[in-house]
């Protein structure tokens, strides 16, 4: 059932996400700074290609105090909005039966993309 729930994903706008946040990891990877954020928005780009069966999780170091500035920064300068389009779409997708799967699958990614530093994907296959 994940596989073609994932199939359905990639089709109907996930591969296009995906596609979106790779440009931006690799926009973000040429400058020394954006390293970092390269990184996440890379993170998110993989959740976007298979949803179903990932596990986002707590990494397990220690809290350092670098995190949350990181994300501080990240919410200021795309996290938000990128929150936003997820939740919208999470919105308009659990209004039919059918997107409900989908819609949980954008909340998942919400919640990603809200505060990524400190946070790991696992995936299920």
């Amino acid at each position: 059932m994940r596989t073609i729930g994932n199939l359905l994903w990639l089709v109907f706008g996930g591969f296009e996400a995906a596609f979106g946040y790779f440009t931006g990891s690799l926009a973000l990877a040429v400058t020394i700074i954006g390293i970092p954020f390269s990184v996440q928005t890379f993170k998110l780009g993989l959740l976007c290609l298979w949803p179903f069966g990932a596990e986002i999780r707590r990494k397990d170091e220690p809290p350092g105090c670098v995190r949350i500035p990181l994300n501080l920064i990240w919410i200021i300068f795309g996290g938000l909005w990128a929150w936003l389009v997820h939740i919208l779409f999470g919105v308009l997708l659990f209004v039919t039966i059918i997107g409900i799967p989908f819609a949980k699958q954008h909340f998942k990614l919400a919640g990603l993309a809200l505060t990524p530093f400190g946070r790991d994907i696992q995936f299920n296959f």
